[in-house]
C-alpha cells in the first residue's frame, strides 16, 4: 500500500508511458494531474493544440486575433502611445484597442508604463515574451501582403 501523497510506479505514467515520480507534490505529480484530467488551472510546461481542453487554445486565440497581431507587429520597433498605436493600425475603434492592449498586458505579451506628467503619458512596450512573437508573426503578415491578390481574386471567383 502506498504511503500518504505517494501513488504506485505504475500509476504515475507520462506521455511515453513509463513511470513517473512518486512524490504527488512535485513537478512531475502536477505534470501527472494535467496530463490525466480535464482542468488545466495549474501552469503547464508545454500544450497540445490540438486537444480542445488544453490552454494553448487561449494563446492561440490571442496571437491569432487581428488586432493583437497588428499591436505586436507595430510596437516591433519600441515603445508607442496610445494615439499612436491607434495611428499606426488604423481602423481600430479605442474600446477595442483598449480591451486588447489590456488582455496583452495580462498576457504578458506588453507592459504598460504611465509617466507622471501633466498630461499623463502612457507608454506600451513589448515583453521579452511578446517580442519572441516578432519572427513567425513578421512571416505570416509578408505573407499575407504577398498573397492578397490571389485570395481577393479566389474569392471574386465564388462571390
Amino acid at each position: 500500500m502506498p504511503a500518504a501523497g505517494q501513488l504506485r510506479d505504475d500509476a504515475l505514467p507520462d506521455h511515453a508511458g513509463r513511470a513517473k515520480d512518486k512524490d504527488l507534490h512535485g513537478v512531475n505529480s502536477i505534470r501527472w494531474i494535467l496530463v490525466t484530467s480535464s482542468c488545466y488551472k495549474y501552469l503547464v510546461d508545454t500544450g497540445d493544440v490540438f486537444d480542445p481542453q488544453c490552454p494553448t487554445r487561449v494563446v492561440l486565440d490571442r496571437i491569432g486575433d487581428k488586432w493583437s497581431m497588428l499591436v505586436l507587429l507595430s510596437l516591433r520597433d519600441g515603445p508607442m502611445r496610445f494615439t499612436q498605436l491607434r495611428t499606426r493600425i488604423g481602423g481600430v475603434t479605442p474600446k477595442v484597442l483598449t480591451q486588447t492592449l489590456r488582455a496583452m498586458e495580462q498576457d504578458g505579451l506588453l507592459t504598460r508604463e504611465v509617466f507622471a506628467e501633466v498630461p499623463p503619458r502612457v507608454e506600451y512596450t513589448l515583453t521579452d515574451l511578446g517580442r519572441s512573437l516578432h519572427g513567425p508573426l513578421s512571416v505570416v503578415a509578408e505573407w499575407a501582403e504577398r498573397h492578397v491578390s490571389e485570395i481577393l481574386r479566389r474569392r471574386e471567383k465564388f462571390s
